[in-house]
């Protein structure tokens, strides 16, 4: 890299600490929630309290990528098959910048770990494993759904969001040990060294106390759900 093109680039701020935040908490709620359903007995009662941190986490997420900063927005998560395929070949068009925010591979992942979280948060609320467990919202469906779901929940629902977070980790590790690109890093710091006409996302005190505000009215409208029961 020449002198010239060295100061073209600049740290940009691309995960807003919102979205920094999100991601940790997901990991520790879908992580002790793992944990807390194989220690079974009374960890159940944290199994399900953390499922109800991760319906919240997993719906502000949504809700953030609609008024969130710039790279958090739903839509970048979103590529056409034809960007697809344009990535994987790696042959990007003038101006397309796939190592920005996710790129479309990882866009899908996110998008297919949250779809995931939900099809299994919501399967809980209706589960009965006829031991220690029934989910809140029970009442809402016959014995013969509610144990059908629960064998989903407890199987294949399982399995599978072990297998996305697994996958999730492995990328992380290919990018970092097999393509020198550091994914972890700028999920801490927030920031990437990008050409620095690439729009940054906002970050500001404003921002973060309008997601505060924000998450709070989801955890509510969890708790509202839960209640129905």
């Amino acid at each position: 890299m020449n002198e010239a093109t060295a100061e073209l680039r600049a740290r940009v701020r691309v995960w807003d600490l919102p979205t920094r935040l999100f991601h940790w908490a997901l990991v520790l709620a879908v992580l002790g929630s793992v944990l807390s359903a194989k220690l079974g007995g009374n960890a159940m009662v944290w199994h399900m309290r953390l499922g109800y941190a991760v319906l919240t986490l997993v719906a502000f997420r949504m809700l953030w990528g609609l008024v969130g900063g710039h790279w958090s927005r739903l839509h970048h998560l979103i590529y056409s098959p034809a960007a697809i395929w344009r990535y994987v070949r790696g042959r990007p068009l003038p101006g397309e910048h796939f190592d920005i925010g996710h790129n479309p591979l990882g866009g899908l992942s996110v998008l297919a770990m949250l779809a995931w979280l939900l099809v299994q948060v919501g399967s809980g609320l209706i589960a009965d494993d006829e031991i220690s467990f029934t989910g809140p919202l029970i009442r809402f469906v016959t014995s013969e759904q509610s144990l059908a779901w629960t064998a989903y929940h407890k199987h294949l629902g399982q399995w599978g969001l072990l297998a996305l977070v697994a996958l999730h980790v492995l990328v992380v590790l290919f990018y970092r040990f097999g393509k020198d690109r550091d994914l972890l890093g700028p999920m801490f710091s927030g920031d990437k060294q990008l050409p620095a006409h690439v729009p940054a996302s906002r970050d500001s005190l404003a921002t973060r106390v309008f997601a505060l505000t924000l998450l709070g009215a989801c955890g509510a409208a969890v708790y509202l759900l839960v209640s129905l029961g």
